[in-house]
């Protein structure tokens, strides 16, 4: 992609946080708006600001825990706009505490929304997408922890791994369509994401386990959502694909892959030369 103007987007989670924030840096560029999100009286009042901006949008209610919410989503979003460029799997929600005090079903929620999320995404657009034979775009929100393991986040780590691991390879299954991948991993931005966790959990889940703290090494409250925002939509049209606002991020990936690299030489010092 060489621009946003008069581009279609599709921003799931898009009524709050880094969602609403990219959908205001994409219309300042031009683009055309479809926002998803569970929350409709969050939906209908960030539509409503866009569009006494004079913004081109639509808001569509969309679960993207449900296959047929999302694939609803994209069947709104090609019969209104014809061609769809950029379709952003932000939505997500957060989870904070240990591994032994996580219940099934805190895994089926955060797994459900965090990783099903994107892959619901994937299923809906993807085939669309290669068949308009046009050039576009399809981004994730990850996290630093899809990047770092943080005790106290093993939950959260799972699904944002995955979905770290599903823009990896669909960025090499796709390249020869023209279509660009990019996944976003910030460390913490000032949003309101764990109150929306809370409020987007459904009773079929049951209680929440009593949720944790998130780790203070992963909060960076001078980058905001609206940096992030900026830095993501010239990610895009740089077919970059990781998406890292953090700086402070860098020296924890770096000692990550040197522990990975470090085990091989370990492993042949003790006599294994396979």
């Amino acid at each position: 992609m060489d621009g946003y103007q008069g581009r279609a987007a599709v921003i799931t989670g898009g009524a709050s946080g880094i969602g609403l924030a990219t959908a205001r840096e994409f219309a300042r560029r031009g683009a055309r708006l479809m926002l998803a999100d569970v929350n409709a009286a969050a939906l209908d009042t960030a539509v409503a600001a866009l569009r006494d901006d004079g913004v081109d949008v639509r808001g569509v209610v969309c679960d993207v825990r449900k296959l047929d919410d999302v694939t609803a989503l994209a069947d709104e979003a090609f019969r209104e706009f014809g061609s769809v460029h950029v379709v952003f799997n932000n939505a997500g929600i957060a989870y904070a505490g240990p591994v032994a005090e996580t219940s099934h079903e805190d895994w089926r929620f955060v797994l459900d929304v965090d990783l099903w999320g994107p892959i619901h995404g994937v299923e809906a657009f993807l085939p669309r997408l290669i068949a308009q034979e046009e050039p576009s775009h399809i981004a994730f929100t990850a996290s630093f922890a899809g990047l770092i393991p943080n005790v106290g986040l093993g939950p959260y780590c799972v699904a944002k791994y995955g979905v770290v691991a599903l823009a990896e390879t669909l960025s090499r299954e796709v390249r020869a369509n023209g279509i660009g991948v990019s996944v976003l991993c910030p460390m913490i931005v000032e949003t309101d994401l764990m109150a929306n966790s809370e409020r987007v959990r459904s009773d079929d889940y049951g209680p929440p386990t009593p949720a944790g703290d998130l780790p203070a090494a992963t909060t960076d409250p001078e980058v905001t959502a609206d940096d992030v925002a900026r830095l993501m939509a010239d990610g895009i049209l740089a077919n970059r694909l990781y998406v890292i606002p953090h700086s402070a991020a860098r020296g924890s990936i770096r000692r990550r892959f040197e522990r990975i690299d470090r085990a091989f030489e370990e492993q042949a010092a003790e006599g294994w030369t396979h």
